[in-house]
């Protein structure tokens, strides 16, 4: 027979919060009617709709007609069912998160808990008092709590712009986005691993957006700053602590304190700094240059390298200890050659975000386009590609021709024009450098040429149709 409480009497134990998503309905399954009585009028003061029930038959009649938040049910039940089978019967059944204590008078029941594999379950050993069960419920309202707002982060990010999001459907690219999610929460150090271009900042960025960490995301190119100067920008300084130092300033740990520190290029740090790195993330404190006093920090250290680390560390150009220390989590990021099939979404993606950046109309890409950017291996990468997409549009060109321009000339080749080229190709260079220059802007890439804004177009033109004309029939 099942028993409803719905009395509010004030029952003794801690406080359990009725805050939105916690625990509501209570099932309480048990044999023993004396048992059920305890729990249920312990619980029935602090929960909206608390149910007992005395078998498996009784809980299933239940659960199919009421949503449970939590069911609390002894591990041994008279008859073929356990507590553990019926657990996992109604999640597949009716609830799939529902969450679950296991209450027991013996002791040889926790291989059983093991087997079912549930890292959710509580077990409460009997006898145990009422503020016992509270303690424990807490547990498993708190980790309710948890879940569901991983899912909301989880979910906000996946629906944000996707010019803050990384592109692809390759297989190598959803094995990092299955371990980007599975790590975010996590406080451990992460080493981003990848070549110039991959993406590592997204991902760190990734790391935090979905770690739940309400302080700052916090990013420092390691490789940006000389080395007389990063150690003041990472742990602050005092007034007066070296010249020109005239007033005390907090550094960049202070900053994301709560939050996620993003070290590009670790590799870059000097070692005398990576000693002091090192300090900080073993003892979770730092000391402003020119201080004396210590000061905590939580903030999760994220480091990213476009170098070998392991041979740097060889080479005596790396210390061996910090090495080990960052490379708790190790993501690589594999180059764009290496996953080919992502470069249309890349190309199409950079195309739809950019395209509404400069105001232009998106173009469609071409077959001919498709097999210029397929064909190239990009040594810099999405980084590279992004820039590609971003001249086709400021210069109303398909993108085909400037993915041969990409391969065609080395980066010096095409800083400058030699004395024998043509006529033709000194014009096609001072132009388009104008238009760089002036962000697309054709009048005053024109103005600044001494031409009319009709001869750039028309000279655009030209070449584009010569790269039409050019494309297989």
């Amino acid at each position: 027979m099942s028993i409803s409480f719905a009395d509010r009497s004030d029952v003794g134990g801690d406080e359990v919060s009725a805050a939105p998503n916690a625990v509501e309905a209570i099932l309480v399954l048990d044999d023993e009617p004396g048992m059920r009585t305890f729990i249920a009028r312990t619980l029935s003061s602090k929960f909206a709709r608390v149910e007992t029930a005395a078998d498996a038959e009784e809980a299933r009649a239940l659960a199919k007609d009421t949503r449970f938040d939590l069911m609390i049910a002894d591990i041994r039940l008279p008859g073929a069912v356990s507590g553990l089978e019926l657990a996992r019967e109604l999640r597949d059944r009716y609830q799939v998160d529902l969450d679950v204590i296991f209450i027991t008078g013996y002791s040889d029941v926790y291989d059983e808990i093991d087997a079912l594999r549930d890292t959710s379950a509580d077990v409460l050993r009997k006898p145990f008092h009422a503020e016992q069960l509270l303690a424990v419920i807490k547990r498993a309202q708190d980790r309710r709590q948890a879940t569901r707002e991983q899912f909301l982060r989880n979910r906000e990010f996946e629906q944000r712009p996707s010019a803050k999001r990384i592109v692809g459907e390759s297989a190598s690219l959803k094995d990092i986005w299955r371990t980007i999610h599975r790590i975010a929460p996590m406080p451990s150090t992460v080493l981003i691993k990848g070549e110039t271009g991959t993406g590592k900042e997204l991902v760190a960025r990734a790391l935090h957006d979905l770690s739940g960490r309400r302080g700052s995301y916090v990013p420092v190119n390691c490789g940006a700053i000389s080395a007389d100067l990063i150690e003041g920008e990472l742990f602050g300084h005092l007034k007066g602590a070296f010249t020109g130092a005239h007033q005390a300033r907090n550094g960049l740990f202070s900053h994301a304190d709560g939050g996620t520190l993003f070290l590009d290029e670790i590799g870059e740090m000097p070692l005398a700094l990576q000693a002091k790195l090192l300090r900080v993330l073993e003892e979770r404190r730092y000391r402003p240059v020119g201080g004396s006093q210590e000061i905590p920090v939580n903030a999760r250290v994220i480091t990213a390298t476009n170098r070998d680390l392991a041979a740097e560390v060889l080479a005596g150009r790396f210390r061996k200890d910090l090495y080990y220390r960052i490379n708790v989590v190790d993501l690589r990021l594999p180059p764009l050659r290496e996953r080919k099939g992502d470069i249309e979404h890349l190309a199409r993606y950079f195309l739809q975000v950019l395209s509404a950046e400069l105001g232009v109309p998106t173009p469609e890409l071409t077959a001919w386009d498709l097999q210029q950017l397929t064909r190239y291996d990009w040594p810099g990468n999405c980084r590279e590609l992004r820039n590609v997409i971003e001249r086709s549009l400021l210069l109303g060109s398909p993108v085909a021709q400037y993915v041969w321009e990409s391969t065609a000339h080395t980066p010096e080749e095409s800083a400058s024009v030699a004395p024998t080229s043509s006529l033709e190709a000194v014009q096609r260079s001072h132009i388009m450098n104008a238009l760089c220059v002036a962000g697309g802007n054709k009048t005053v890439a024109a103005r600044a040429l001494g031409v009319s804004r009709k001869t750039v177009e028309r000279k655009l033109k030209e070449w584009s149709d010569e790269a039409s004309a050019a494309q297989p029939g």
